[in-house]
């Protein structure tokens, strides 16, 4: 039993309490959905089932808490640890060792396991979420998904009793994170495991959960009930449930087997729709970015083979697929962090061979999987004016795609905005105006992804790559991104997002290209692409099939 009477918490120097007079009793044995939306106190509630908080964050922690009858605080995360299993939002903070096997072993080790046990356990452990052909391999040359998985791996080896993951289906594709799913399913109703994870994509969990811990922001009570009465009380729902509560279906479907019985009724007194019906830009002739042939190899393991792509002003092009694929490895390679063996790659006409990085990241902006290695600054809005600083533009005015100056990293001539009033603009845009003077790494990791966003954007390149950006991000800020995204797309950008969110490609593709072992293997209309893949179908797709729809917009046009 986890027991919360009156639990408050503030962080160290924060102004308002992260956690506020929380009440709960949460049962043994039931799979709990943590939701709530970005920087709610998520992930600071799981920190605080192990003692992480207020142990190594500090800060002032009131009330009671008791987990598998204990009080974190005297107990210490160190005792906790053997009943409590964490997954990190960001799995390469947890990790100790350099191999997967080793990273698995390393608390049995501690544990002090007899080493046959111990290769029993880790042999369990691998099989379970699919890791026995990576056990040989070291931890960096692993993607962000694959490190994930580990993560999760490395947490379930000493059988906790409970098992905390915050976001851990963040950077899976879509069949890896129905397998970890599974695989916590199972641990659940064969080991009575009491698994509670926080989750922004509602729609991969909610038919896997027993019931929902919804958090509202600043200080109003929690929800915890069944999913369908969660689900009817709040606004943050997926796709399925947005249409059958714009559509009054009740009772409300959870799953698409359940919406379907809804969904065949509907549409057969509607007027049936058009595929492709939706206006997509029309990109010019002349690609700014483009790839020839570009192959590129880790030690003996070919990472990219062959791949020819063209992204193309006023665009925004999806590129999806497994974990592994080799997706982030091209994102990489495009602005000369990663150098191809073979192949040419050219922006805007010319060859990148021999630029360096920073040159070339003057005219493409590049977000990477973690927002980390972009954040230094002592506030948010220091991390923007530092970029600014770099170019050039400290003084200079918010130009569009293409202007001149703008692409050379000069200040631009004619009118003139302070440089505050740029970042303050783009971080209103974002949701962070009330972060502006925040540390940035004190924020939670769906905010620090928006402060890494609006870094690398503030001087408007003319093409922009982004590696998972609605990690961390609730409904509402990744509808207020795709906004953003589609006002840059008119400006003249051109925009390459590497995801596995189903629901952000069908939201804002112009064109999906899909990978597999380091090539391309379709590309195409988000209709035609998506809709033809039991694997990335939206989950419109799949409730409204051989209709073309893909978003909730394209239902309720047709009402």
């Amino acid at each position: 039993m986890i027991r919360l009477e009156h639990l408050s918490y503030t962080y160290p120097g924060a102004s308002q309490p992260a956690l506020q007079d929380i009440s709960l009793n949460l049962p043994d044995g039931e799979l709990i959905l943590l939701i709530g939306a970005s920087g709610a106190g998520k992930s600071t509630l799981l920190r605080c089932l192990n003692g992480l908080v207020p142990h190594f964050s500090g800060g002032a922690l009131r009330g009671t808490l008791r987990v598998a009858g204990l009080d974190p605080v005297v107990a210490t995360p160190r005792l906790l640890s053997r009943h409590v299993g964490f997954v990190f939002q960001d799995p390469e903070a947890q990790f100790v060792t350099d191999r997967v096997e080793d990273e698995i072993a390393f608390a049995l080790e501690n544990a002090a396991m007899p080493p046959q046990a111990m290769r029993v356990r880790v042999e369990e452990t691998l099989d379970l979420l699919d890791l026995a052909p990576l056990r040989h391999r070291t931890l960096q040359t692993l993607s962000g998904g694959e490190r994930q998985r580990v993560a999760i791996a490395a947490a379930l080896a000493l059988r906790p009793s409970i098992l905390a993951l915050d976001e851990p289906t963040s950077q899976l594709d879509p069949q890896s994170a129905e397998d970890v799913l599974h695989a916590l399913l199972r641990l659940n109703h064969d080991l009575g495991l009491t698994v509670i994870l926080a989750e922004h994509r509602l729609e991969r969990v909610l038919p896997f959960v027993d019931s929902v811990l919804y958090l509202p922001q600043r200080g109003g009570a929690p929800l915890f009930a069944d999913p369908r009465t969660v689900m009817q009380s709040i606004e943050l729902v997926p796709p399925l449930l947005h249409v059958g509560k714009a559509l009054a279906w009740q009772p409300l479907p959870l799953t698409i087997k359940e919406g379907l019985r809804f969904s065949r009724g509907w549409l057969a007194g509607h007027r049936q729709p058009h595929k492709d019906k939706r206006p997509r830009r029309q990109a010019t002739a002349t690609p700014f970015l483009e790839t020839h042939g570009v192959n590129m190899r880790y030690g003996q393991q070919d990472v990219l083979r062959g791949v020819d792509l063209a992204l193309y002003p006023g665009e925004i092009v999806v590129l999806m697929g497994r974990n592994g694929a080799g997706k982030t490895t091209l994102l990489r390679s495009l602005v000369g962090l990663a150098r191809p063996h073979a192949g040419t790659i050219r922006i805007d006409g010319a060859d990148i061979a021999g630029c360096d990085v920073a040159t070339i990241c003057r005219r493409v902006g590049y977000l990477p999987q973690d927002p980390n290695t972009l954040l230094f600054a002592e506030s948010v809005r220091e991390e923007l004016l530092v970029t600014l600083r770099n170019h050039g533009m400290v003084q200079g005015k918010r130009q569009k795609a293409g202007d001149p100056a703008t692409d050379e990293g000069q200040p631009p001539t004619g009118p003139r905005e302070p440089a505050d009033h740029m970042a303050l603009e783009l971080l209103a845009q974002l949701g962070l105006v009330g972060e502006a003077d925040a540390y940035p790494r004190d924020l939670s990791v769906g905010e620090r992804q928006r402060v890494a966003l609006a870094a690398v954007t503030v001087t408007r390149p003319r093409a922009l790559l982004l590696d998972e950006p609605t990690r961390g991000l609730d409904y509402n800020a990744k509808r207020a991104l795709e906004q953003l995204l589609s006002e840059w797309r008119e400006e003249g950008m051109a925009i390459l997002v590497v995801t596995h969110d189903v629901e952000l490609a069908a939201a804002i593709a112009d064109r999906v290209v899909l990978m597999s072992q380091g090539e391309i293997i379709a590309e195409g209309a988000p209709a035609e692409v998506l809709g033809a893949s039991p694997l990335f179908a939206p989950q419109i797709a799949k409730l409204f099939p051989e209709t073309g729809w893909l978003t909730v917009d394209d239902v309720l046009e047709a009402r």
